[in-house]
């Protein structure tokens, strides 16, 4: 069922969440570990993210480096098919620009279709670690408006090879990312903004923000997205503070900022338990209120860990 089809036959606020795969070398079971105590609340779809290769240099005997591939999360497609079959609920693979030329991307949208998925999250996804800026695979897409136009052509019975009659037509529901504080990339937020109405003509149905601590910096977002005629759903991500870290962390990675008052609660904890009870406090008070003013889904980003997730459900639905 597509993410749309299901905000549109809903008449209160649904639930969801992301998981990471597990790391290379660990058993599933460890994934179901984190799902299964948030099956109770009835998540609407699960999205599973993708982990593009990266390298690495390992030292030889002689001094020299050896540049070795290494991808530490793989499997995201097997996990989709493994999560419908298992629980029965919508999967939402990741898919990347990086990693990919568009050959990749259409064999990879062949089988998410094969496998019955409706919906995938299209995304540029991040730059390798030791490249200054993303750079895409030859005959790859650029950036997630590149790959958008290729799920809505494959919709079409648009493929690769121009040669294909009556190919068949795909029925995929395509998401993307939005960024209430603007993209990392971006000159200014208004700048994003039109790049991401170019992803919604494109033919992005839905979309997901990165994560916020602000309620108001997501309502005046979607105000700002409505004004200029971007009028699919607009996701809320979520995620609770769990280390005292992350108050420095998080805005350097996601480009984000943290409330004076939530920066405030959290240098009076002493350890991390308390930074996790103050963090689930406050994303309770975010939900209720993102509830009241109508966000079609709660979306959470569980790094693989239920815990404080369910505590914050118990409380709210």
């Amino acid at each position: 069922m597509k993410i749309t089809e299901h905000i549109k036959s809903a008449n209160k606020t649904l639930f969801s969440f992301e998981i990471l795969p597990p790391l290379k070398g660990v058993e599933i079971d460890e994934l179901w570990f984190g799902i299964d105590p948030l099956i109770e609340f009835k998540p609407s779809f699960i999205d599973v993210t993708y982990h593009r290769e990266d390298f690495v240099l390992k030292k030889r005997p002689d001094g020299s480096y050896d540049k070795v591939s290494t991808r530490k999360r793989p499997g995201t497609v097997a996990i989709c098919a493994a999560l419908q079959h298992k629980y029965k609920i919508d999967a939402v693979p990741h898919l990347i620009c990086g990693g990919f030329d568009k050959e990749d991307t259409e064999n990879a949208l062949i089988d998410l279709h094969f496998l019955g998925i409706d919906n995938v999250l299209a995304l540029r996804g991040d730059a390798r670690k030791a490249d200054a800026g993303f750079i895409p695979e030859p005959n790859g897409n650029k950036n997630a408006l590149d790959l958008i136009h290729q799920i809505k052509n494959m919709n079409a019975g648009i493929y690769l090879d121009e040669e294909l009659t009556n190919a068949h037509i795909t029925k995929f529901c395509a998401g993307a990312a939005c960024y209430p504080e603007k993209h990392a990339d971006a000159p200014n937020l208004e700048s994003d903004l039109k790049f991401l109405k170019r992803k919604v003509e494109a033919g992005a149905e839905f979309l997901i923000t990165q994560m916020f601590f602000d309620n108001q910096m997501y309502f005046d977002f979607v105000k700002k997205c409505r004004e200029i005629g971007i009028n699919v759903p607009i996701i809320p991500g979520i995620k609770p503070m769990t280390t005292a870290k992350q108050v420095y962390t998080l805005p350097k990675i996601f480009n984000i900022q943290i409330p004076v008052a939530l920066t405030n609660e959290l240098e009076k904890c002493k350890n991390d338990n308390e930074v996790k009870q103050v963090g689930t406090e406050w994303a309770i008070e975010q939900c209720k209120e993102l509830m009241k003013n109508g966000a079609p889904v709660l979306h959470f980003y569980t790094m693989g860990k239920s815990a404080q997730t369910k505590a914050i459900c118990e409380k709210i639905f």
